[in-house]
C-alpha cells in the first residue's frame, strides 16, 4: 500500500510537472504590457522587466532579467527605441530565438499604431531620451491600447493555435469594456479640456492630448535629464503669466522639483504624482491604471 500511495504521488507529480512545463511564459519590458497580454492570456506566467517606479529607458540588464528572458516563449516591448539602452544586450546574452528582432516570439507594440512628435535633427549624447520614430509612452492614450490589443491577441492566436479561441473571446471582452470605460472617462474629464499644466517628461503627452489638457513648460530642460535651478526659475516665471491648473509628475520622477514649484505657485494641492504605468495597486489592470488617472486629474478641474 505504501508503495502504491508512493506510485500514485510520483506519477501526480510528473503530471503536475508536465502541466507546468506546458504554460506559456511571457517576458514584457514593461508593466502595461504585462496587463494586456494577462488581460488576453489570463493563464500565461507573465513577468515584467520593469514596475511603475523605474524610467524604462534605463534599465539594468540584470542576470535576473537575462534569465527570465532565456526561457521566455513570447516576448512583448514597447520598441520605438524606448529599450535601446538595455533590451539589446537582454536579447544577446539570453540568446533565445523566439524572441530575436524580426521573430514571430518578439512583439514590439509601437509597430501598430501612429506615434506622435518625432524628434527632427541629428540626436547626440546631449540630446537627452529623444526618439527619431516618435514618443513611445503611447500606452497612456486608450484607443492605442485598443489597437495594440487586437494586434497581440492576432499574434498570439498565430503562436499559441491551441489559446487561439479563448484569446479572442478575451479580447472582445477586453475591447467592449475598454470601449465602454472610454466614453465613461471622457465624461468625467470634460472640464479639464484647455487646462493648462506643467508637467515633467512626455511620459503622458498621449493623455494630455486624448483630454485636451495643455501642456506650458516642462520641468526637464531636455528630455530625460533632471531638472536645474535655473531651469526651474525660468519655469517659474512662465507659470506666473500662465497661470496653470496644476503640476503633474510621474512616481518614478523626483517629487523635490515639483513641489519646490508647486510651493512658490502656491499650488502645495495641485501637485498630483501619477503612476506612468500600471501598479500593483490596480491589481495589474491597465483599466483600473485609467480609472485612477480620470479620478486623480479630476482635482485640477476644480
Amino acid at each position: 500500500m505504501l508503495i502504491k500511495a508512493l506510485s500514485g504521488a510520483l506519477i501526480a507529480l510528473w503530471l503536475l510537472g508536465s502541466t507546468q512545463a506546458k504554460a506559456i511564459t511571457v517576458f514584457a519590458c514593461e508593466p502595461e504590457w504585462a496587463a494586456l497580454t494577462k488581460a488576453l492570456m489570463p493563464e500565461a506566467i507573465v513577468r515584467s522587466a520593469t514596475t511603475h517606479l523605474q524610467d524604462p529607458h534605463h534599465i539594468e540588464a540584470r542576470p535576473s532579467l537575462i534569465a527570465q528572458l532565456r526561457g521566455a516563449d513570447f516576448a512583448i516591448c514597447t520598441g520605438a527605441e524606448l529599450e535601446a539602452g538595455w533590451l539589446p544586450m537582454l536579447q544577446e546574452r539570453a540568446g533565445n530565438p523566439k524572441v530575436q528582432n524580426g521573430q514571430p516570439g518578439m512583439f514590439f507594440a509601437a509597430e501598430h499604431v501612429t506615434l506622435i512628435d518625432p524628434f527632427k535633427g541629428a540626436i547626440t549624447p546631449f540630446s537627452g531620451d529623444v526618439h527619431a520614430q516618435g514618443n513611445p509612452h503611447f500606452h497612456t492614450d486608450p484607443q492605442r491600447v485598443k489597437l495594440v490589443a487586437k494586434a497581440l491577441a492576432l499574434r498570439l492566436g498565430q503562436l499559441f493555435p491551441s489559446n487561439k479561441a479563448q484569446v479572442d473571446q478575451n479580447l472582445a471582452t477586453f475591447d467592449a469594456e475598454l470601449s465602454r470605460k472610454i466614453v465613461m472617462w471622457e465624461k468625467q474629464a470634460a472640464a479639464l479640456k484647455g487646462r493648462p499644466v506643467i508637467t515633467q517628461h512626455a511620459s503622458f503627452a498621449y493623455l494630455w492630448a486624448w483630454l485636451g489638457l495643455k501642456p506650458i513648460a516642462d520641468l526637464e530642460p531636455r528630455p530625460g535629464v533632471p531638472p536645474t535651478a535655473s531651469h526651474l526659475e525660468k519655469v517659474l516665471a512662465l507659470s506666473k503669466t500662465q497661470q496653470p491648473a496644476g503640476i503633474i509628475i510621474a512616481q518614478h520622477h523626483d517629487p523635490k522639483p515639483g513641489r519646490w514649484l508647486a510651493n512658490n505657485l502656491g499650488l502645495e494641492g495641485k501637485l498630483l504624482i501619477l503612476p506612468a504605468t500600471v501598479s500593483d495597486e490596480q491589481a495589474g489592470s491597465i483599466i483600473r491604471w485609467f480609472d485612477q488617472l480620470i479620478a486623480q486629474l479630476g482635482g485640477l478641474a476644480k
